[in-house]
């Protein structure tokens, strides 16, 4: 029997959930982790026991909530943790979870996808001590332990502050924050980051925070290389070198579209998320009869946003089904979502794209790290006349390898678009293949 089902359990999932619970559709809930949450409230093992205010800071009230609302859910909905979503068409997932392959028919779906780092390489980012700043925020939440003993933070974004902040107050050693915003950029943006003022306020006291006591917070750095042989053993910034045994590194995030591209949706270039973003609505309809988008995955706008989102599609679902709604709830949370996006814009200023990067890259730099493929050889292949991306990727490989150019995709678009001399809209977008995700050998297929 086919039903509505939900993909991804963050904020925007559940809420979607329990949206629909609440006017009698019952959902099929999967997600890809043990226990959801998402990114932004990953819970810790049952046997840790940090506190939520150790884990969460200023949101552990919102963490706590969204924790028990999927508790409550989770016994009166089709809750499918440890699944991965790996493939769809037809109206069918192709499903994986602990070693067993299945599928799931729908005949709606809501795709709540999240997303994940936005990777610049710099030489030595394939060490052994280098993890993008999700995954070192992974590590102390789910695992509880450090990534390093002399951890080095890099990049730009809120999320370079906030788990900075984290490692920091969890006793681990941050020997710098190196932000490659300027402090000018984040000056301009001040206005219209005023539109969220404890949003603002938060930011700007973990920042604050980090500086009183003792942690070195640089504005303007540019990391320039990664030291070591075996390991990590420093970094070159600005001329200057720091030591240290670890990096985290990332600069803000980008939208996990793959599912929405093998659903077939349009997509279209969004400038302020600097990639192709599958097209919506302000209910959260996308271009597909029965599909629907919510939270990071469709356009990153933070986890207060996902929440409302999350409703907003699944009041979307209910109304193309025929249910009788309150309709003055939609526009009520279109307005909300319209607001943070303004604030959007006011991060992007705050934190700007290091324009230069794509032009200083060094040919030998490893861009592809699944395939090996460097700079040079992406531009060897611009050279020879081939702009278009999935062109480019046929030539020299470049995400063609486990992980589907989820991180190197949009790196490869900035180097065939700065040695093209074409705008970044026009080198197009990786195709989405299954399997978006890597799966292993031996899966069993249940009849």
């Amino acid at each position: 029997m086919k039903t509505v089902v939900i993909v991804g359990a963050g904020p925007a999932g559940i809420s979607a959930a329990r949206t629909l619970l609440d006017y009698g559709v019952t959902p099929c809930l999967v997600d890809e982790s043990l226990c959801g949450g998402g990114q932004i409230y990953r819970r810790q093992p049952a046997n840790f026991q940090r506190s939520a205010k150790q884990l969460y800071g200023f949101e552990a009230g919102k963490a706590v909530a969204t924790h028990r609302m999927l508790d409550e859910l989770a016994p009166l909905i089709d809750y499918r943790p440890q699944t991965l979503v790996w493939n769809a068409e037809n109206t069918r997932l192709d499903t994986l979870s602990n070693g067993h392959a299945d599928s799931i028919e729908y005949s709606k779906i809501i795709v709540a996808t999240g997303a994940t780092d936005r990777i610049l390489p710099v030489p030595g980012w394939t060490l052994p001590g280098v993890y993008s700043l999700g995954a070192a925020q992974i590590a102390l939440k789910y695992q509880g332990c450090a990534i390093g003993e002399q951890v080095a933070f890099c990049g730009s974004g809120p999320l370079l502050y906030l788990v900075a902040y984290q490692y920091a107050k969890a006793g681990a050693k941050v020997v710098a924050v190196l932000d490659s915003a300027p402090f000018s950029a984040q000056c301009r943006a001040l206005p219209a980051l005023l539109g969220q003022p404890l949003t603002l306020a938060k930011g700007m006291y973990y920042r604050a925070w980090l500086t009183a006591h003792g942690i070195p917070v640089h504005q303007g750095a540019t990391l320039e290389r990664i030291d070591g042989e075996q390991r990590v053993t420093g970094i070159h910034w600005n001329l200057q070198t720091l030591a240290c045994d670890a990096v985290a590194f990332a600069h803000a995030l980008r939208s996990e579209t793959q599912l929405a591209d093998l659903l077939g949706c349009e997509f279209a270039w969004n400038e302020l998320n600097r990639a192709w973003l599958p097209t919506r609505d302000a209910a959260g309809r996308s271009s597909v009869e029965g599909v629907y988008l919510a939270g990071d995955g469709a356009g990153i706008m933070g986890a207060d946003a996902a929440q409302m989102a999350g409703e907003r599609a699944a009041l979307a679902v209910l109304e193309d089904l025929g249910v009788a709604l309150d309709h003055r709830r939609g526009p009520v949370l279109e307005q909300q979502l319209a607001s943070i996006q303004r604030f959007r814009h006011g991060l992007e200023t705050a934190f700007p794209f290091p324009e230069s990067w794509a032009e200083d890259a060094p040919d030998e730099l490893i861009l592809c790290r699944c395939e090996e493929v460097s700079v040079g050889d992406v531009r060897a292949v611009v050279d020879e006349g081939h702009w278009e991306l999935n062109r480019v990727k046929a030539h020299c490989r470049v995400g063609m390898g486990r992980c589907q150019g989820r991180m190197c995709g949009l790196a490869a678009v900035e180097i065939v678009a700065q040695r093209s001399g074409r705008p970044l809209e026009s080198i197009g977008r990786l195709r989405g293949q299954a399997p978006i995700k890597p799966l292993p050998f031996g899966v069993e297929v249940q009849p």
